[in-house]
């Protein structure tokens, strides 16, 4: 039997070979909660009865969405996670003292493995399929059953192949490969199904462009996104303590996919999503002849908040300043990429240019805090989601694009094009 990557890694997991479809109980390799979700999986685990982690290692909670505490709720909030992660003594805590957004930190601490199977309360946990892991969000009870058990159950999911040919232009990233991807199928094109990611083009995409394409897979109603390890995915290996040794997994040729997308990137232009969905893309250059002004510009998240993200803005607003009615927010996705951001003297160029750089948090992403939008207001954003109010004011809109298109728009104050800057 032929099996996809998807079905390899739940056949390693169960003990025997499965295909899309089947109903199995597959071990966890890593739970993954944060400062909003993981308070009901706690609530949940005590509600059992339960005394003890079934793997405490394979456990992680990390305090990204309103830390530090933005009112007394969410520092109560956050008080349940920290009291739980002291009583099980922890060893994969992380609050403020070594912070990042969880599914930019936990790559960056090797704490997610190529042929892992991982769960988080947070739908965006499809961003560790970068590295050749099926990683999926659940709901927080779904965690408090792993927490327990060390175990989840999974309907196998059928795959939708895409692959990218074709050599991308200038300022096209993996951000703009996913938003063709869910213009094309909509927001429910892949819904429980494997988006796997494939093709010659995979070649010029780096890690970061890789985590981005991955983490939008939910955006088109995908179960998961994945990418097969590579030699880039192992270069970025080296550099970090993994947890465990990887187990490397490939889709047979002559898999079976239940669709196969292929997509041109040399014709590609940057994408952008208007709102109020994902898959609203139009290219730059209908962006550009809509003369849509803006009045925050926002870099950052889960998906766009990494170390090259910082570098393609930087490259672009530096020397420049930031239009008069516009505000750029730029928010490191750890503190890690913020200290190298702060050597390579990326810090110095953004507040030059009249940018607010923040700690690493999920909170102007949200709708939380830090970037709140208001009445009618107009944000270019590197986020994953621009549904009505997401980002404050149900009247608001946001606009997704990638860390270029928002840089050069924060200078401009309404949205253009980078290759013209």
């Amino acid at each position: 039997m032929k099996q996809t990557i998807t079905e390899k890694i739940f056949s390693e997991h169960v003990g025997k070979k499965v295909s899309a479809g089947q109903i199995v109980e597959s071990s966890i390799d890593m739970v993954i909660g944060n400062d909003i979700t993981t308070p009901i999986s706690i609530k949940a685990f005590k509600e059992s009865g339960a005394k003890k982690l079934a793997n405490p290692n394979g456990f992680a909670i990390v305090m990204d969405h309103y830390i530090p505490a933005k009112d007394i709720m969410s520092a109560n909030q956050a008080k349940i996670s920290r009291d739980f992660a002291y009583e099980h003594d922890l060893p994969n805590f992380f609050d403020e003292k070594d912070m990042g957004i969880e599914h930019a930190l936990m790559p960056e601490k090797g704490l997610v493995v190529p042929g892992d199977v991982i769960i988080g309360a947070d739908s965006h946990t499809c961003t560790h399929g970068a590295i050749g892991a099926f990683s999926t969000g659940m709901g927080s009870t779904d965690l408090a059953y792993a927490m327990i058990t060390g175990k989840n159950w999974f309907k196998v999911p059928p795959t939708i192949k895409v692959e990218f040919i074709g050599k991308p232009g200038d300022h096209i990233y993996g951000k703009d490969l996913i938003l063709e991807v869910i213009r094309m199928i909509g927001v429910d094109g892949a819904l429980y199904k494997a988006l796997e990611f494939t093709g010659d083009a995979m070649a010029y995409l780096d890690m970061d462009s890789r985590f981005s394409l991955c983490n939008m897979a939910i955006e088109a109603g995908g179960k998961s996104g994945i990418i097969a390890v590579d030699d880039i995915t192992k270069e970025f290996l080296s550099k970090v303590n993994l947890r465990s040794e990887p187990k490397l997994h490939y889709s047979d040729e002559g898999a079976n996919y239940d669709q196969i997308i292929t997509i041109d990137v040399s014709k590609l232009e940057p994408v952008i999503a208007y709102p109020y969905l994902p898959s609203n893309g139009k290219s730059v250059s209908q962006a550009v002849k809509d003369d849509i002004k803006i009045d925050q510009a926002f870099i950052g998240s889960c998906t766009n908040g990494r170390l090259s993200d910082l570098r393609i803005a930087a490259q672009i607003l530096k020397g420049k300043r930031v239009a008069k009615h516009t505000r750029l927010i730029i928010t490191p996705a750890t503190q890690k990429i913020a200290l190298q951001a702060q050597k390579e003297g990326l810090m110095d160029i953004f507040v030059e240019a009249g940018a607010v750089v923040s700690n690493p948090t999920c909170g102007a992403c949200l709708g939380g805090y830090m970037g709140i939008l208001g009445a009618g207001e107009r944000c270019i954003s590197t986020t994953n989601r621009n549904f009505v109010g997401r980002m404050g004011d149900r009247t608001s809109e946001v606009y997704l694009a990638n860390s270029a298109v928002a840089a050069a728009s924060a200078i401009a104050g309404k949205i253009v094009d980078p290759r013209d800057i």
